[in-house]
């Protein structure tokens, strides 16, 4: 396969859904960890090609999505400083923080500009060399690299009207938190593709090991999907619990070896607070004490700024698998992408935003 129509193949679809349903003997839950496979999933109907045993819940695989309160406000604060240039992907603008978002700075004149990329960032600070640029750094172990890359250059350039304000988590110490938890549901996880093509795929051993859990390395188009599904539901129904990789084609056992290492010369594992879920140890990547003097929240001060999340929202259910989109009171009234309550109705890979944007009209099965 080489094009992105045979990988949405809809009689290769049916045959895997087909091969599923003679596979599976009873109620099984699988949580896909990365948005976009929830996107996918709900955009093209997987769920409702599969037998109902088989429930799909949807995991905290958005980073946007997480991102806590506190370090949405912590951005807001510098963005609206004097002198300093805000940039940031685009999804970013709308989170909301305890009181505004991104765009609400914007428009009462707050220099922030949506970029692609951390490298951009950097050319707006060489040209700019009076005033301050931050860029915010939000990502699992997929953008690290780049980050990571981009404070690398600015150190040896001594560019020293740039840094990050860092929102970096990693996926393994969320799953242990899911499986830990004593409301655990799932019986199987569609790992993230794209942070296994950076971080490989060796963290994952002691985790299936431990929980006696099947983790399935997985893509993201619909064919995809449905044979990490199938590679699941084949573990569970032979009781077997291994890490499998779907996703051949990118996904190496080893990752990107020059990737990791720029990520390890430049962050360091820290713990890290998730939006809805709370704190987790060891979640995520903070600049090395060498890099200090790019981290935007010492820069500016504001490792104290934060206020609360909105008592109205559930994404943090949400989040963790414990309540779907449209089981959230707020859904679609309180709660919708012009007036948002909380990241995963705005977020390109948020829970909310896929089902307001394919399933809103629809009862929840």
């Amino acid at each position: 396969m080489k094009f992105v129509d045979e990988f949405r193949d809809g009689q290769v679809a049916q045959a895997l859904a087909g091969a599923i349903r003679r596979k599976v003997t009873r109620p099984w839950n699988l949580m896909e960890v990365c948005g976009g496979q929830t996107h996918a999933i709900v955009r093209f109907g997987l769920d409702e090609l599969l037998p109902r045993e088989i429930n799909l819940i949807h995991g905290p695989g958005c980073p946007v999505c997480v991102t806590p309160v506190a370090l949405i406000d912590q951005a807001l604060a510098i963005a609206a400083r004097p002198g300093v240039i805000f940039c940031s992907f685009g999804d970013m603008l709308r989170v909301p923080g305890s009181a505004e978002d991104l765009f609400s700075v914007k428009s009462r004149g707050g220099d922030v500009r949506v970029v692609y990329s951390p490298l951009d960032a950097l050319v707006i600070a060489r040209e700019n060399p009076e005033r301050e640029v931050v860029f915010f750094a939000v990502g699992f172990e997929t953008t690290a690299p780049a980050n990571a890359l981009a404070v690398s250059q600015a150190k040896k350039e001594d560019l020293r009207n740039f840094s990050i304000l860092v929102s970096h988590v990693r996926v393994p110490p969320a799953l242990e938190a899911i499986l830990a938890s004593p409301q655990r549901r799932v019986d199987a996880f569609l790992a993230a593709g794209h942070v296994c093509s950076i971080m490989g795929m060796e963290e994952y051993h002691p985790l299936a090991a431990k929980y006696h859990v099947p983790i399935v390395v997985t893509a993201f188009e619909p064919v995809d999907l449905l044979q990490g599904i199938l590679m699941c539901v084949s573990q569970l129904e032979e009781g077997r619990a291994e890490v499998e990789n779907q996703y051949v084609r990118l996904v190496k056992a080893g990752g990107n070896r020059p990737a990791q290492q720029l990520i390890q010369e430049v962050f360091q594992v820290v713990d890290r607070t998730w939006r809805g879920i709370g704190g987790i140890p060891d979640s995520g990547f903070g600049l090395r004490e060498a890099y200090a003097a790019f981290d935007a929240s010492r820069r500016f001060n504001v490792s104290d700024v934060g206020g609360p999340e909105s008592p109205d929202c559930q994404s943090g259910l949400v989040l963790q698998g414990l309540l779907k989109p449209m089981e959230c009171p707020a859904f679609g009234k309180a709660c919708t992408p012009d007036h948002p309550l909380g990241a995963t109705m705005v977020s390109s890979e948020g829970a909310c935003a896929a089902y307001y944007r394919y399933r809103r009209f629809e009862p929840v099965r």
